[in-house]
């Protein structure tokens, strides 16, 4: 790499994917970022699993994997059975930014999943945990709203789909507040590092990933729209951080991709059938399961989704219709079950990662070796699984790191993850083969991130085999002439941003 240091931007697009980029970018609809995945570096990034946003963020922060951190989702074990919390943060490891701060390098961090921000050489202000989590300095958010003329927008919302143009408009002016935002901050704190991140593109995947990915003629003009002000997001903060002078790099990353949803497996459902999960009398449901069943059987019925789908739609969002929903069918979340399960006879169970099976160790019978046959037995039942393809790992087997102490004791992925795994009780059956349309959403993570790089001195490449999300950060210290701790999983793809590699 050349000996001057670089300036580094990167751009993270929650859940972006080249099977959606592609698309608007030969449509036109993202010049921006078409021009620089046409002149620079292009690259498929493979995610760290589970490949979910606060693993995957945290782990590109970092450069250290999921099994070094100790964190696998959005929530970790607090407490007794059916507890959990929101991960609090990735410390003790410490984010590549703070290593830079360290050296004396200006950094920016806008938007980043933390539930405050912390002392450094620069500026963060958090998002997605908390709506009103303090920034640092502690005063910039009122400083950020005056100069905005308006309050700093939160993470978007729960979806509902009668209320589609508010909130599609929601987010739309939510991207476009970020780029204003990225402008300001650059233009009073000047910093060799920035990282801005936007939330919306994931929620809006989610939620429309079958419309999306559709027909050209009938994507909305909404969606149209909200891409479009990515795009153009990404260009102003773009121009106002290389206006600043110095050889500079832009990165276009995801933290993992997104694909359309198929069906839907109920781990503990399936725990529960076999025998390794067991209730108390009366622990399941029979409202909601008869209701369950009443709603499954009316998707096949045109006037009979015409009442439904609007009625599910109506009792989702706002605490109190999920009262109401509670008060009709019964709470048949984790939660809410977990004082129906007998703890001392079950062997395991799924919560609160998703993806993962956890050994009970609330049951005084479980012994290591009777656990380590039950990991076993499940392990060789779910591979023997006819209604899905299960793939099933120890964490041993994925990753580097050996913070494992609130690891599951297996991994799930089905159906390449086009089959997304749930914990709760809601159904009779653990697969369901057809999302039902009353479930919201047709789009869940997929391994396939993205990464684009653009800047001084680098060529124009077509990169097809996968670098990984954990190579990001020693490839910002390297490039800007900060030592890369050992700790670090991944490998600097540096020589790739220079002529001549």
């Amino acid at each position: 790499m050349p000996q001057q240091r670089r300036r580094f931007l990167v751009l993270g697009l929650d859940g972006g994917t080249f099977d959606l980029l592609d698309p608007l970018m030969r449509a036109g609809h993202l010049p921006f970022l078409g021009r620089l995945a046409s002149k620079g570096l292009r690259a498929p990034l493979a995610s760290v699993y589970p490949p979910k946003t606060i693993p995957a963020w945290y782990s590109f922060a970092t450069g250290q994997d999921p099994g070094a951190l100790g964190i696998f989702g959005f929530t970790e074990p607090n407490g007794g059975p059916g507890k959990s919390r929101i991960v609090q943060t990735f410390r003790p490891a410490e984010a590549f930014w703070d290593q830079l701060s360290r050296q004396g390098v200006p950094v920016g961090v806008l938007n980043f999943p933390l539930r405050a921000g912390y002392p450094l050489n620069g500026f963060v202000v958090p998002g997605m945990l908390t709506e009103n989590a303090p920034t640092f300095p502690t005063d910039l958010k009122r400083s950020l709203e005056a100069e905005l003329g308006e309050p700093y927008m939160p993470e978007l919302p729960a979806y509902r789909s009668s209320r589609r143009f508010e909130w599609m408009e929601l987010a739309t002016r939510g991207v476009v507040q970020r780029g204003r935002a990225a402008e300001i901050l650059l233009r009073i704190h000047r910093p060799d590092f920035l990282f801005v991140l936007f939330r919306e593109t994931d929620r809006i995947q989610h939620q429309h990933w079958g419309e999306l990915t559709g027909p050209r003629g009938k994507v909305g003009a909404d969606l149209v729209t909200f891409w479009r002000s990515v795009d153009q997001a990404c260009e102003r903060i773009d121009e106002a951080f290389h206006a600043q002078g110095g050889p500079g790099v832009t990165l276009v990353i995801s933290d993992h991709g997104h694909g359309p949803a198929r069906s839907d497996f109920f781990t503990n459902r399936w725990l529960l059938d076999e025998g390794f999960l067991k209730f108390k009398n009366g622990g399941d449901s029979w409202k909601r399961k008869a209701l369950s069943t009443m709603l499954l059987a009316t998707e096949r019925f045109r006037p009979a989704r015409a009442i439904v789908r609007p009625l599910a739609d109506r009792l989702r969002g706002g605490a109190g219709r999920e009262f109401v929903g509670r008060m009709v069918a019964g709470d048949m979340s984790f939660e809410a079950m977990a004082h129906h399960i007998d703890w001392e006879r079950s062997e395991a169970f799924s919560y609160p990662v998703p993806e993962g099976i956890y050994l009970n160790r609330y049951n005084p019978t479980l012994t290591p070796e009777r656990g380590a046959e039950v990991t076993r037995e499940i392990r060789e039942r779910l591979e023997r699984y006819k209604e899905a393809r299960v793939e099933v790992f120890e964490p041993r087997e994925i990753y580097k790191g050996s913070n494992l102490k609130l690891s599951p004791a297996l991994l799930l992925r089905i159906d390449d993850l086009a089959t997304e795994l749930r914990m709760d009780f809601s159904y009779r059956a653990p697969m369901l083969k057809e999302r039902p349309g009353f479930f919201y959403g047709t789009g869940v993570h997929r391994m396939n991130g993205i990464l684009i790089a653009y800047g001084d001195g680098i060529p124009t490449q077509r990169v097809e085999a996968p670098l990984s999300l954990l190579d990001v950060a020693p490839t910002v210290l390297e490039g800007m002439g900060v030592a890369v701790p050992a700790a670090m999983g991944g490998r600097s793809f540096g020589s790739r941003l220079s002529a001549g590699a």
